[in-house]
């Protein structure tokens, strides 16, 4: 298979583990109606509340999404990404993971975030990841997904990392995961320009499942998942609510637009 359809979902989770694994199983079900075989899940998807909280269920919890991947994956027969849960990873800390999970139930790769979220925003917001985060130490994979094509994972912060990517491209990834919950105040001037940047200097597709709306107190997510091809051009939108960003992946489509701009062929690294 050459060409297949995508879905980067797009959720407004909560603090209710409950509440966010079914909001995630109806996307995923639409997602399958709709003939997707790659389904992404964005960041936090299990839970997104506050960090104390978090660490108190992290244990249970990590299980649980694990459980869930693989459910879901098996029973709508997709290639199913977990953008992103809470791992236990030393005391009081968690690792941030992302799992791609094959239709048939089995782990194909995961990736512990290891850019971490450390700003102070103008609107107010202050964001602290590495005060309950342990930074992964692997640089992230690059899988053969079977009769689809080869994916890199990635999550949100990364994205402003761009020699990330490089090692994602140089490793063959046809397809850049990069779930994420953005901020509003961020994303509003960030995240398409971003995304698209990445499609482009790569000349990969991007799948970028995302977070979206009010998860409570201060934390506003910006929404718009989308799916870029390898000429920047933005294929689907999900837009400012809950739903999903579906449209096709062809990799032969890849293929050509790396032969007619072969910029990564022309790269000097021993120069830099």
């Amino acid at each position: 298979m050459t060409s297949f359809l995508a879905a980067a979902i797009q959720l407004t989770s909560t603090a209710d583990p409950d509440a966010n694994f079914a909001a995630a199983e109806e996307q995923i079900d639409l997602a399958a109606r709709r003939g997707a075989d790659l389904v992404g899940l964005p960041e936090n998807f299990a839970f997104m509340g506050d960090d104390e909280h978090r660490l108190d269920i992290a244990p249970a919890l990590a299980e649980r999404a694990q459980q869930f991947l693989i459910t879901m994956a098996r029973r709508y027969q997709v290639t199913l990404l977990g953008g992103g849960y809470p791992v236990p990873a030393g005391e009081r800390l968690t690792s941030n993971r992302a799992e791609l999970v094959g239709k048939e139930g089995e782990i194909l790769a995961r990736y512990d975030k290891i850019h971490l979220f450390d700003v102070d925003l103008p609107d107010g917001n202050t964001y602290r990841e590495s005060a309950t985060v342990q930074p992964g130490d692997q640089l992230p994979p690059v899988v053969e997904v079977p009769g689809l094509c080869r994916v890199g994972l990635s999550i949100c912060y990364d994205v402003r990392f761009p020699e990330l990517y490089r090692h994602l491209a140089a490793a063959g990834a046809d397809v850049l995961f990069i779930p994420a919950a953005f901020t509003a105040f961020t994303g509003k001037d960030h995240w398409q320009v971003l995304l698209q940047a990445r499609a482009i200097e790569n000349t990969a597709y991007v799948l970028a499942p995302a977070q979206t709306g009010n998860h409570g107190g201060r934390r506003q997510t910006h929404g718009h998942a989308l799916v870029i091809d390898p000429w920047g051009t933005v294929l689907a939108d999900a837009g400012s609510g809950p739903g999903q960003a579906v449209a096709p992946v062809d990799v032969q489509h890849r293929q050509r637009i790396q032969a007619q701009m072969p910029s990564l062929k022309h790269r000097r690294p021993a120069l830099f």
